[in-house]
């Protein structure tokens, strides 16, 4: 049997499941823009009180991989206690994102 014979052997339900989850994990994976003319602090967790682990650049996109409630900030998009994560102990106030809502975009962090 040859590599090409095994590669087709495996049917076209795998191919379609993996496109799909691909499909899937490309969608959630938006890119939001941080507010025009600020640099946003980073902090270790979803609060004021919590260290600054870094500062976004002016002109900064972050992608949000959870949302969860935390200290209420006001910012160039209103007043929130949503606050984004965007990497590993990496939180961002969503007053300082445009996710075009008031509410959640992204799902709960557990």
């Amino acid at each position: 049997m040859s590599v090409d014979q095994i590669a087709q052997s495996g049917g076209g339900d795998e191919d379609a499941t993996a496109e799909a989850v691909t499909t899937a994990a490309a969608t959630a994976l938006r890119s939001y823009p941080v507010a025009p003319g600020y640099r946003v602090n980073v902090r270790s967790g979803p609060g004021t009180g919590y260290s600054v682990v870094r500062v976004l650049p002016e002109g900064s996109s972050v992608v949000i991989s959870c949302q969860t409630p935390g200290t209420r900030v006001s910012g160039p998009y209103g007043t929130s206690s949503i606050w984004d994560k965007i990497g590993n102990g990496q939180y961002i106030s969503d007053a300082y994102v445009r996710t075009g809502s008031d509410g959640y975009v992204a799902p709960r962090c557990s």
